[in-house]
């Protein structure tokens, strides 16, 4: 596997063929030129951290099952770690999840906007796929989050770290997402890490506002390990920005509950699976 993630023009002619290209390499690509206004993203990124540093925030608490609302810190831990990590962040589901009315309306028209991005994203991958790879799809790419009920903003906060914390603990540890594909509006500090070659870890190098797009789970069994979901984490910081919040904001593109993935699993199976694994679901 290449250590090299390709940054792409959103609006170039060529953009489809290099981001699905960075993608079978490195399971990552970064994504400039969007159409997302830059000034939305420091809206809604002030309008959370007002939340984060809130009381209001405890009137949201998730929801055991449905996974929607406010998780406090230490809510959840990587696949195969203890140590909860360094964070506190909040689930926003359509049509049915709560979201503070305060917030809405900008946090949902860049919600809209990420969603109208990753699926001309996943139809990009659906259409480069090789054909005996796509093959093994139960339908394209793009019509698996059509109409989804799962599909998932987080909003994320990491706090300026505290002598208090575990000191094995991480902002968020080594861990491969869930999804299809994760859409993750580039945080408002540096610190995110992709596992490469011989176990080495490399720096995500992106502009603030960019797009970095990355396989989830789900895509690498559709695909037969075609797509590769890779490691990544959020380290902490050990200069001045240790005092520092960072703020990111990821969406997840997950199938329908009923989307085949393979003869194995469902979405909504392998969901279930791995939340038991993350401690998010008894």
């Amino acid at each position: 596997m290449s250590n090299t993630i390709h940054t792409v023009d959103f609006k170039s002619k060529n953009a489809p063929s290099q981001f699905v290209e960075s993608l079978a390499n490195t399971g990552f690509s970064v994504v400039n030129n969007h159409n997302i206004n830059y000034k939305l993203i420091d809206t809604v990124y002030n309008e959370w951290s007002e939340f984060f540093n809130s009381k209001t925030k405890y009137d949201y608490l998730f929801d055991l099952e449905k996974q929607d609302g406010y998780f406090p810190m230490k809510s959840e831990n990587a696949k195969g770690y203890s140590v909860k990590d360094i964070k506190e962040f909040y689930h926003i589901y359509l049509p049915w999840g709560r979201i503070p009315e305060k917030l809405s309306k900008n946090t949902l028209r860049i919600r809209s906007e990420l969603k109208n991005i990753g699926t001309e994203l996943l139809s990009w991958i659906d259409d480069l796929t090789p054909l005996d790879i796509k093959a093994n799809f139960s339908m394209p790419l793009q019509d698996m989050v059509d109409k989804s009920e799962t599909n998932l903003l987080r909003i994320l906060h990491y706090p300026p770290l505290r002598d208090k914390d575990d000191k094995h603990a991480l902002r968020a540890a080594a861990h491969e997402d869930i999804n299809l594909i994760t859409i993750l509006l580039s945080g408002s500090k540096p610190g995110l890490q992709v596992k490469g070659t011989e176990n080495t870890w490399v720096d995500v190098e992106s502009d603030y506002g960019s797009l970095i797009v990355n396989i989830g789970d789900m895509l690498q069994e559709c695909s037969m390990g075609y797509f590769p979901s890779t490691t990544h984490r959020v380290i902490n910081p050990i200069d001045n920005n240790a005092n520092k919040s960072r703020y990111s904001m990821p969406f997840f593109l997950h199938p329908r509950d009923e989307v085949v993935l393979s003869e194995k699993y469902t979405a909504k199976s392998y969901l279930d699976e791995r939340l038991k694994e993350l401690g998010l679901r008894k």
